[in-house]
């Protein structure tokens, strides 16, 4: 009987011990597979992560590809783009309804004709802006030069008391040099339009009063015309009669330019409301070169 209490004994304890060990060894299985586990799901998460960030680039990509550009814009004309704005502010501020020119006042707002200037360097025109618009580019160019001119030099009393005025190539207008000489004879005497002459003012008393407001393309012939009209009737610079004439020597200077369609009479006749006689004589006033300020 003892015996066998002792033999029970010895197989439960020994049972204790394998059940102990058992357990042990499920544990470290089990808590290397959790560890295991947390290194998969990071590993995973980093994978996820990943996958993302390259799904979200293969996504943006897949974008850029599929979805269609918008509609180009439909090409600008170059024409029309450059406005002479700028200087019709100079104009109407430094320059009288009657023409007289402040040169001081000019002087002293120098900036924004440095400005005006600078956008004429780089706007000049193109292969497609029309006549008008080319023309009334190089007459507010001729002008606002010959203004720069002046208070560049100053003081003087006459354009002529600087040294070669008109020869002088002075401006950079796009990748060329001009003079003025260059923008009137070169430029402007080309384009068949001989009222540019009383348009163009080279700062003289005797010339066409300078207008005070810019030239531009959609008002141009209007313009031309009112600043001949002015000019013709100005009895200071042009005396007209019916079988008399005591005109200014622009008419002498350049008179080819107003022979182009008839005689210089059949020009004037369109332009004033004397009507000159075919036989009228023809004499010239003397030219006065001071300053119109």
């Amino acid at each position: 009987m003892k015996n066998s209490i002792v033999l029970i004994l010895i197989v439960l304890f020994s049972s204790c011990c394998n059940a102990k060990k058992v357990a042990q060894d499920t544990t470290k299985p089990i808590q290397e597979s959790t560890v295991l586990q947390e290194k998969a799901v990071a590993e995973i998460k980093t994978d996820t992560h990943t996958i993302v960030i390259e799904d979200q680039k293969e996504v943006t990509t897949s974008k850029i590809k599929v979805l269609p550009l918008p509609p180009k814009p439909p090409k600008q004309i170059e024409s029309s783009t450059f406005s002479h704005k700028r200087w019709n502010t100079l104009l109407q501020k430094h320059v009288s309804a009657s023409g007289n020119v402040n040169y001081q006042k000019f002087k002293a707002d120098k900036t924004t004709l440095a400005i005006y200037i600078d956008e004429l360097a780089h706007n000049t025109p193109k292969s497609n802006w029309s006549k008008n618009e080319k023309l009334a580019y190089w007459i507010n160019a001729y002008n606002a030069l010959t203004i720069d001119l002046i208070i560049k030099n100053d003081p003087v009393k006459s354009i002529k008391d600087i040294k070669d005025p008109w020869g002088q190539k002075l401006w950079e207008l796009g990748d060329k040099w001009y003079s003025l000489e260059d923008i009137e004879h070169e430029i402007l005497r080309k384009m068949d339009e001989p009222r540019i002459h009383f348009a163009i003012v080279c700062a003289s008393y005797s010339c066409p009063k300078l207008q005070n407001t810019a030239f531009i393309a959609s008002k141009l012939e209007t313009q031309l015309t009112t600043a001949t009209k002015q000019f013709l009737s100005d009895t200071k610079r042009n005396e007209i009669k019916e079988n008399s004439l005591k005109l200014s020597k622009i008419f002498k200077w350049f008179d080819k330019d107003f022979e182009q369609n008839g005689s210089l009479i059949d020009f004037l006749n369109k332009y004033t409301d004397v009507t000159i006689s075919a036989k009228a004589k023809i004499s010239y006033k003397d030219y006065n070169w001071d300053l119109n300020n």
